[in-house]
């Protein structure tokens, strides 16, 4: 799948999967590949990974065919322009709350490689001359923008976010949007509930794509909010996925399980 088929995919309401890949090592790829996913989640906001082991990341995931998605450590359109020289396909901005933030990252994701006063004309509404803008377009044409939707006060300004030209899908943040709603880590909580429909439908009434991380280990729980309009969703993570899994072949070998068969022990979802 290329950036242009993902974004394309994310305005059309149709389901893309993926999860987030923490390990750099050189044999993931290829594991990666043999499982049916859309896109790779790369996030450099919470995970220590360097310039050039990301672009490597990036570069063997896009070789594979599956498109790279990398979050940066801040809304930064500086930020967002190295990682797609490094080879990334889609920008994920962490944290954002004003369209101004968003009409920035538009700029850095849609308009590369104009800067300075000639890209600010550009945003305020220039598309002269008509060469270039025809140039921009097929440069840019595999660049994907979405924003991390995860806080009160971006709920607040969702409208005006989802306006702004170049934006091509919102992610949900659910542990930082459970603690900005005062209710940390409550993903049952009704207050989340509320919060997750009102940027899910205004996303997809909006033609923009909306998406979750889905770090709590609840398959039904991930169902529901897929049946309710989630249709980008970033599962688990392959460091969630070793945790999980090794915990109960461990748990069942030594014979600490509970009736049903689970391994006894809360689960611990990673905070990204």
């Amino acid at each position: 799948m290329t950036g242009c088929e993902l974004a394309r995919r994310l305005h059309g309401g149709h389901r893309v999967i993926g999860t987030l890949i923490v390990s750099p090592s050189p044999l993931w790829p290829a594991a990666v590949a043999s499982v049916p996913l859309d896109f790779v989640f790369i996030d450099t906001e919470h995970v220590a990974l360097d310039r050039a082991v990301l672009s490597w990341m990036c570069r063997a995931y896009a070789a594979s065919g599956i498109p790279p998605v990398v979050r940066i450590p801040e809304p930064d359109p500086v930020a967002a322009c190295q990682v797609l020289d490094g080879g990334a396909v889609g920008v994920v901005a962490p944290y954002v709350e004003t369209p101004e933030q968003v009409r920035a990252l538009a700029g850095a994701v849609k308009h590369r490689p104009i800067k300075g006063r000639m890209l600010q004309e550009r945003l305020s509404g220039r598309t002269e001359p008509a060469e270039l803008d025809n140039y921009l377009a097929e440069r840019n044409a595999n660049n994907v923008l979405i924003i991390n939707v995860e806080s009160a006060p971006a709920i607040e300004a969702l409208d005006a976010l989802l306006a702004v030209p170049g934006l091509d899908g919102v992610l949900i943040g659910p542990h930082d949007l459970t603690c900005s709603l005062g209710i940390p880590e409550q993903y049952g909580h009704p207050a989340f509930a509320a919060a997750v429909h009102r940027i899910v439908t205004s996303a997809r009434t909006a033609g923009i794509g909306a998406g979750m991380h889905f770090i709590f280990e609840d398959m039904e729980r991930e169902q529901s909010m897929v049946a309710s309009g989630v249709n980008m969703i970033v599962h688990q993570s392959d460091i969630m996925a070793f945790e999980n899994n090794m915990r109960r072949d461990i748990a069942t070998l030594r014979g600490n399980t509970s009736p049903d068969g689970t391994p006894e022990g809360p689960s611990r979802a990673a905070n990204i």
